[in-house]
């Protein structure tokens, strides 16, 4: 039997390297963070107002600053600590109104030398703005905030009542 048919070469069309092969991949670690975020112990006293944290395939044109934060209950306080490398304390502002504690800041991008070509450029420069929703017992006019060695540390301070109002409560056998 003789065989006619040709042929031919399978070619597969090359796609460019970019964050678009990542999409599916973004899109579900954006549905985990907010999954996460919504059943988040901390939101009970300190829920947060911001999208899921970003994909490190994003491109740079989409990419926000970000800063990593802790928020921590101590006996008498609670404590927002930021890292904010390559600010000062003049690029960064906080504010506290109606029980929202507001940290937000800018970081300038340098001027480049027009003579000078880049093989490599990842420092990222921009604005970015955190809400907290704060409880009920923060001492608002003892609010302080302090900023050394780019670690921003934002002390609030527990009201008198708040501080007494926890009670250890003995069990007896029955």
């Amino acid at each position: 039997m003789v065989d006619d048919t040709k042929r031919l070469p399978v070619t597969k069309p090359s796609v460019p390297a970019t964050s678009e092969a990542w999409s599916p991949l973004e899109r579900m670690r954006d549905e985990i963070d907010r999954l996460f975020d919504s059943f988040s112990l901390f939101d009970l006293r300190f829920p947060q107002r911001r999208p899921g944290l970003l994909s490190a395939y994003k491109a740079a044109s989409t990419w926000e600053l970000a800063p990593a934060m802790n928020v921590v209950e101590k006996a008498d306080s609670y404590e927002i600590t930021a890292e904010l490398p390559g600010l000062s304390e003049n690029d960064i502002e906080v504010k506290l109104s109606n029980h929202s504690l507001v940290i937000k800041g800018e970081k300038s991008e340098e001027e480049k030398d027009q003579g000078t070509d880049y093989y490599l450029s990842e420092r990222r420069f921009g604005s970015f703005r955190r809400n907290f929703q704060l409880p009920e017992d923060i001492d608002a006019p003892k609010v302080e905030a302090t900023f050394s060695k780019g670690i921003l540390t934002v002390k609030l301070p527990k009201t008198a009542k708040a501080k007494t109002a926890e009670k250890t409560i003995a069990i007896k056998a029955a």
